[in-house]
C-alpha cells in the first residue's frame, strides 16, 4: 500500500467515519470491483466513488 492509503485510512478510523464508507473508499482506491448491489449501502457507494477518484475531501459527511 502507498502512504496516502495508509494515512487516510488511519485518519478516517480515528475520526470514527462510517465503516461502510471506509470500506468503499478502500475498495475504490485499490480499484477492486464494487460490492454486489444487494450488499451495497449509500455510504459504501459514496466511499467507493471517492476512493476511485482518489478524493479525500468528502469523508466528513460520513462521521
Amino acid at each position: 500500500m502507498d502512504q496516502t492509503y495508509y494515512d487516510f485510512t488511519t485518519k478516517m478510523e480515528k475520526e470514527e467515519v462510517n465503516a461502510d464508507y471506509i470500506q468503499g473508499w478502500q475498495s475504490g482506491y485499490l480499484l477492486n470491483p464494487p460490492r454486489e448491489e444487494q450488499h451495497s449501502t449509500e455510504a459504501y457507494t459514496a466511499g467507493y466513488e471517492d476512493g476511485k477518484a482518489r478524493n479525500t475531501d468528502n469523508f466528513s459527511n460520513w462521521k
